[in-house]
């Protein structure tokens, strides 16, 4: 089924996510060794750092705080108290003592629990409890953050788990204002040109179509289409095949879809299922994309679902395939409260 596996997929195979965190012989970068952890419910609730705020219960209040504090403005904090992303993130990025000191010197950060019933004011002044605050920013995979400067205003998102170079990047990209002038994937792409760029080594599997990609065409099947931003060289593409997409119970729903791969920096042509003709790496820019693998899912009309851009492992993965296939997003205002029904039908 694979016609390329690289050294690093190999050694995922062979040895356990432990053993390699905690140190071989095998050179692994850092970045690496973020994304690679187990991503079933946690048994213990998770703890907030000590230093996490809890809110006023009305986001101008504590954003009134941060300012009087010399801060730049507030981030909210969605997360979950079993979610082994939300560990992770604060085992990687929020354990970084330099991460952890430019974040507190510029921003309050202050936790909500996506189920959470509290009531909350927005800094526009809407009511909503923490679950409705969650839904209100579309915050379908945990953690996520939303950053306002000191207007009040949500200039930019971060959704799901991302290794910490990434977000130590991203909060470079708000506290230094370059959300002004440009995307946090120009930005970061320019910061890091050695990350990018890579056009050769895709992982290729069978049930990829080949070219040509006219997708307004392929979607009239009936099928939802599913589409794989990738780049060479990638690691966390790597592993996303290793893994979560070597299992059978993964492969049977995606072969129910139509699938493609792109590099994102290559210029292969592409006619999008809204029927527009471009290229892979203009549609990765305006879909604002900054992290490979980015896995995009759009209806049988064209309309994007949902998206899977962040650190993916296994139960993530399969949860939002099913999602697509039974067509949760037409049963559930939510990609999270339609996966906790189902929790609750298989019991």
């Amino acid at each position: 089924m694979y016609k390329k596996l690289t050294a690093l997929a190999i050694l995922l195979l062979l040895f356990s996510v432990k053993t390699l965190s905690a140190g071989t012989s095998t050179e692994i970068s850092p970045a690496d060794a973020d994304i690679m952890f187990d991503d079933t419910q946690l048994e213990e609730e998770l703890v907030y750092p000590d230093w996490f705020k809890l809110t006023l219960g009305d986001l101008g209040d504590d954003l009134s705080e941060a300012k009087k504090a010399g801060k730049k403005g507030i981030i909210t904090y969605f997360g979950q108290k079993r979610c082994a992303y939300c560990e992770q993130f604060f085992k990687t990025s929020l354990a970084d003592i330099d991460i952890k000191n430019y974040l507190q010197k510029h921003y309050d950060l202050i936790a909500f629990d996506i189920w959470g019933i509290d009531d909350v004011a927005d800094t526009d002044g809407k009511q909503y409890t923490e679950r409705e605050l969650s839904i209100h920013y579309k915050t379908n995979f945990t953690p996520s953050l939303i950053f306002y400067d000191t207007d009040g205003t949500p200039v930019f998102r971060l959704r799901g788990f991302y290794p910490a170079y990434k977000f130590r990047a991203a909060l470079q990209y708000v506290a230094e204002e370059f959300y002004k002038k440009e995307t946090f994937s120009e930005y970061f792409a320019r910061a890091n040109p050695g990350e990018y760029f890579q056009l050769g080594g895709l992982t290729e599997r069978d049930f990829f179509l080949p070219p040509p990609y006219d997708l307004k065409t392929t979607r009239k099947n009936g099928k939802p289409t599913a589409v794989f931003f990738e780049q060479g060289n990638c690691h966390a593409c790597d592993l996303l095949h290793s893994a979560p997409l070597s299992k059978d119970l993964s492969i049977q729903e995606i072969e129910k879809m139509n699938v493609i791969q792109l590099n994102m920096w290559a210029d292969t042509p592409v006619i999008t299922p809204q029927g527009k003709k471009t290229t892979a790496r203009k549609w990765a820019k305006s879909l604002d994309l900054f992290y490979t693998p980015s896995i995009i899912f759009f209806d049988t009309d064209g309309k994007e679902i949902i998206r899977v851009d962040s650190v993916t492992h296994f139960y993530r993965l399969w949860g939002v395939l099913d999602y697509v296939n039974k067509q949760g997003y037409k049963h559930s205002k939510d990609y999270q409260s339609w996966r906790l029904q189902q929790r609750e039908i298989s019991k």
